[in-house]
């Protein structure tokens, strides 16, 4: 799943800065300084909607910046979120899976010196994209 959601950046009088995601309930971190603040908001929203693909949970839309009710003194900034990538930059474990072939593909695959499991690999990151 990709989207644009909306965060919210406030600081405090240490200058720590507060993240949220207002559509996303709890989605919330803080950072040392902005940028800090949306590279922890931004794998904070990744893991949320990964955790409600995973639940099976609604996601909820985005809601454009100017329907949004904030104070003056937040500043609003989108994030981009990617479940898939995130997914496959957390998760490289490696599992067995059994698949068939044709005794003729899988010999010529061999001769030819093809990874099987990277070509299936290719094939489905292309089929989720």
């Amino acid at each position: 799943m990709k989207a644009l959601y909306t965060a919210t950046f406030e600081t405090d009088e240490t200058g720590t800065f507060y993240a949220r995601v207002p559509d996303l309930p709890g989605c919330i971190t803080t950072g040392r300084d902005l940028e800090d603040a949306i590279d922890l908001i931004t794998d904070a929203a990744n893991l949320w909607l990964v955790a409600a693909e995973d639940h099976g949970d609604p996601i909820p839309s985005p809601t454009p910046q100017h329907e949004l009710h904030c104070p003056d003194a937040v500043a609003l900034t989108f994030i981009a979120v990617d479940t898939l990538a995130y997914r496959a930059s957390i998760d490289s474990k490696a599992v067995r899976k059994s698949v068939s072939l044709p005794a003729w593909m899988a010999a010529l695959a061999d001769q030819r010196g093809i990874n099987c499991s990277q070509v299936l690999q290719d094939g489905l990151m292309e089929k989720f994209a």
